[in-house]
């Protein structure tokens, strides 16, 4: 086990800093120089790790001002924690001491349209390895309906908030990193690891943080 090189707060705190320049539009675009490239050519020792959406317009290392060597990243549609989502977090975790995982959300998210349209009571064909990866979104899709107190039990997108099941998904996006693996679990409360569940807005650019786990204050 590889033991993290800053505390979990120093690891939120940077990319904090570094979401906060992007929205203002003064990026610093550290670690994207030759000399970066060639100490990284043996190595590498990231802080945080990144679980975020397949989405074009939500690239990590641009929305939190980061270089080459900073973020360990892993995407797929709607940020779900399958099986390899969870091996490559353990993986950064264990292999190369990162002190905090964020997992996004973001507005707009087609994953999570989708998985409300295949919720409706005449949902549109898809592939079968797409239907399966919307099935562990469309939990949060029917815990957010029936929430709304809706008599039917499809799903009519009109009358459903998007962003709110994309902020449920979020929730249990990260209780399933923590309940599929004792790696994380365990460098949790050892106070080695914290997660950081954000949502991040389309229109101006910031990672807002929806909740926390860990030893790591977020300003909401």
């Amino acid at each position: 086990m590889t033991s993290p090189r800053v505390t979990v707060q120093q690891a939120w705190d940077e990319l904090a800093q570094g979401n906060e320049r992007f929205i203002e539009g003064r990026l610093l675009h550290p670690q994207q120089n030759a000399a970066r490239r060639s100490e990284l050519a043996g190595s590498q020792a990231p802080n945080a790790a990144f679980l975020g959406c397949s989405d074009s317009r939500v690239a990590a290392e641009i929305l939190f001002d980061c270089g080459l060597g900073d973020l360990f990243v892993v995407r797929n549609i709607g940020q779900i924690a399958n099986q390899n989502t969870t091996a490559t977090m353990e993986f950064a975790v264990s292999e190369l001491g990162v002190a905090v995982i964020v997992v996004l959300a973001h507005g707009s998210c087609g994953a999570v349209a989708a998985a409300i349209n295949q919720t409706t009571a005449s949902p549109s064909e898809v592939t079968p390895a797409i239907k399966h990866e919307l099935e562990e979104i469309q939990p949060a899709v029917q815990q957010e309906w029936f929430a709304t107190q809706q008599v039917s039990p499809y799903v009519d997108p009109d009358l459903i908030d998007a962003d709110a099941v994309g902020r449920r998904h979020l929730d249990e996006t990260i209780n399933a990193l923590m309940r599929k693996s004792r790696v994380i679990s365990d460098a949790v409360a050892a106070g080695n690891l914290g997660i950081v569940g954000c949502q991040y807005r389309l229109a101006d650019g910031r990672v807002s943080p929806v909740t926390a786990v860990g030893r790591v204050e977020v300003t909401h």
